[in-house]
């Protein structure tokens, strides 16, 4: 077992353990080379003489070496001396996401969210990397002092490349995706679904799935639906649901398929937490065929998969060793089995027909009965129905865009399962700043769901100025005259009342108004506006305003154990005015920080007063009188009550004024330790004299 005070690697001293899990030990370090504090995490003493897990644990090392991020815990070293295997880290001080999800019940969703994002760009590098986690969950989050969130442990991460099975490394079971629950191929995905659960639980304080075990748990992952976070917390906007939804499907390609995405959708939700901008995937009218080879149908069986999962630590991380002798063994295809893929093949091949069909009529001309109607001027039945759905199923019809915003434009865009790019602005004299000008598929035209539709506004000039191929795109349109346009005063940095104010004084009006936090423009002023100031607009316009709340709450510093002139300090820094309060204790080391009040992690107004509550070690008892002429059971009785709780030791001596038996001092005297020792000493009484001798 490693001690307290061990070198390793002729640099890393060993301080304290600080964590444990299944297969490591952590411990707070000191790079004596580079003068810093950092995490050094031993393997076990019972696995080193494991080579699977020796292997697993090297494995984390290169996993995470190459991954450097703001979050992601950084790995520093790794190596190996007198059978110690270790791994040296960076040291980040601060508490787990579960625990901090445990002290706050429930996290607030502009919290909840910024969580996610930092996790999510975490993941992007490891991803972008060819590296899967494979054991997202709020234990393998860190959340630092300065309110940084770190991914950390990355134990069971592999190679997407490694194209493995996760039955021997599968991570806590209640933030498993299905494909893990049942032993299947993992990729980025996963970590995704992950990612998912723990949001879902950021917001409602409980994880979507529960059960007495761990079989029981993934069952549920694997066929029950997710109840929806609204049902938990009703702040929970529709955008950030939809999120977490689309991050729980059960199947992967139903979720997002890349992790930068759903970084995306997050950023966006903070602007528009009502927004339907979340692309939900549709894979029921897309026919899908999975071709099994044989062996495979024991890994879909469920009383198969179900047997491969082992109940992790709940807060630490469990390796698992693979048995290499344990192999899947080829089995014949049950005759259910060999129905369902008959009756796949069938369909498959029926859909191949039709749709060889399909293109050999249009390439004769045979499907272009649309517009041999228009020009027998016909009308069916089929041209009088939903302009969105008719035709190609596949095809939707594009809708005039022009005079539109590129905001309006994009929600009914993706409303029909298209996209838009906007390829530049350019002035012109009939459309208002911001409006688009120019689609480059024509309104009435059909075009294939999942395009993306080019798009050209009017940028803040006005007038006559219109480019060519503005005035060709809108030569059919008829001429607007030309709007008086203004000039948009700046306002932002002055008061709501100057700001509609000067708004009114150029004939603006004032839009809609919210409000927002801000740590630097003082409550009741201008945080932004749109449009912008010094653009032109028409004159009547409307200009949006986001005004100041002041400073949000902000939470108080874990500094419980930390010197106490060190905790004013990283109290201080971060806004707080600190009170000291000196406290008796045992359970700390003079001056060390016992407790604050508020409580570390509770969330405070800004410049809110912390008191902290320092030890002064255990609290001195002063030593009574012990009056001349007690016994000692009087004098040992006094003592006990004064709060003494050490060793009474009755000693002797010879006395002139004092009677014999009775008490002539103590020692120590004044104030001493409570479980020190005291020495009571009791009268012998005048010496006799020696017949013979000199009196003295």
């Amino acid at each position: 077992m490693i001690k307290v005070g061990t070198i390793v690697g002729d640099r890393y001293e060993i301080l304290e353990r600080v964590g444990v899990g299944g297969m490591a030990e952590v411990f707070k370090g000191k790079d004596h080379k580079l003068n810093r504090f950092v995490a050094v995490k031993v393997l076990k003493e019972e696995f080193r003489e494991n080579r699977g897990f020796i292997k697993k644990f090297k494995e984390e090392a290169q996993a995470a070496a190459g991954l450097a991020h703001p979050n992601i815990v950084n790995v520093y070293d790794v190596g190996d001396e007198y059978g110690i295997y270790y791994i040296v880290m960076e040291l980040v001080e601060g508490i787990t996401l579960k625990s901090y999800i445990e002290r706050k019940g429930q996290l607030t969703v502009k919290e909840a969210t910024s969580i996610a994002i930092q996790v999510s760009a975490g993941l992007e590098v490891a991803h972008n990397n060819q590296i899967v986690h494979r054991d997202i969950k709020p234990q393998n989050i860190i959340i630092s002092r300065e309110g940084k969130v770190k991914v950390t442990d990355f134990g069971i991460a592999k190679a997407t490349t490694s194209q493995t099975t996760t039955s021997a490394a599968m991570g806590s079971v209640h933030y498993a995706s299905p494909e893990q629950a049942r032993g299947g191929y993992v990729d980025h995905r996963s970590d995704i679904y992950s990612l998912g659960v723990v949001l879902y639980e950021m917001v409602t304080g409980r994880v979507p799935f529960d059960g007495d075990t761990a079989v029981a748990v993934a069952v549920k992952h694997l066929q029950e639906k997710m109840v929806p976070p609204t049902a938990f917390n009703h702040e929970v906007p529709f955008s950030l649901e939809q999120i977490i939804r689309k991050c729980m499907e059960k199947s992967p390609d139903r979720r997002y398929q890349d992790i930068g995405d759903l970084l995306a959708d997050l950023k966006q939700s903070l602007l528009e937490p009502e927004g339907n901008f979340v692309q939900m995937v549709d894979l029921d009218s897309q026919a899908r065929t999975v071709v099994m080879q044989k062996g495979t149908t024991a890994k879909v069986k469920s009383s198969r998969r179900i047997e491969r999962i082992e109940e992790p630590d709940e807060e630490e991380d469990e390796y698992y060793e693979e048995d290499e002798d344990e192999e899947d063994e080829d089995e014949e295809l049950s005759p259910a089995v060999e129905r369902i893929m008959t009756i796949a093949g069938v369909a498959l091949a029926v859909i191949i027909v039709v749709v060889m069909l399909v293109l050999l009529s249009r390439m004769l001309g045979l499907g272009n009965k649309e517009e041999k109607d228009e020009v027998s001027g016909q009308q069916t039945e089929q041209e009088s129905g939903d302009d969105e759905t008719d035709g190609d199923v596949n095809t939707v019809v594009m809708p005039e865009l022009r005079g539109k915003t590129m905001t309006e434009a994009k929600t009914e865009l993706r409303n029909l399962g298209l996209a838009i790019t906007l390829k530049g602005s350019e002035r012109s004299g009939q459309y208002a700043p911001g409006q688009i000008i120019q689609q480059n598929v024509s309104a009435g035209e059909r075009i294939a769901v999942g395009s993306s539709v080019e798009v050209v506004t009017a940028d803040t000039g006005s007038g006559t100025g219109s480019s060519s191929n503005s005035d060709n795109a809108s030569s059919s349109e008829p001429e607007k005259p030309a709007e008086e346009t203004v000039t948009v005063p700046k306002v932002e940095g002055q008061t709501e009342a100057n700001a509609r104010n000067a708004l009114a004084a150029v004939g603006l009006q004032t839009g809609t108004v919210t409000e927002e936090n801000s740590e630097t423009i003082p409550a009741g002023s201008v945080i932004s506006q749109a449009p912008a100031g010094n653009t032109s607009v028409e004159k009547g316009a409307s200009v949006n305003l986001v005004i100041s709340k002041g400073p949000g709450n902000v939470t108080v510093t874990d500094v419980i154990g930390h010197e106490e002139s060190r905790a004013v300090g990283e109290l201080q820094a971060h806004g707080f005015q600190v009170a000291v309060k000196d406290v008796y204790t045992d359970e700390m080391r003079a001056g060390l920080v016992v407790s604050t009040n508020p409580d570390r992690g509770s969330s405070v107004a800004p410049g809110s007063t912390v008191t902290i509550s320092v030890s002064r070690g255990q609290q001195q008892v002063t030593v009574p009188s012990v009056s001349v002429g007690m016994t000692f059971e009087e004098a040992r009785e006094k003592l006990e009550q004064a709060g003494f709780r050490g060793n009474i030791i009755e000693g002797s001596e010879q006395s002139t004024s004092v009677v014999k038996d009775f008490v002539t001092r103590y020692d120590p005297s004044g104030t001493v330790d409570p479980n020190g020792t005291v020495t009571i000493y009791i009268s012998l009484g005048q010496e006799e004299a020696v017949p013979g001798l000199p009196a003295d």
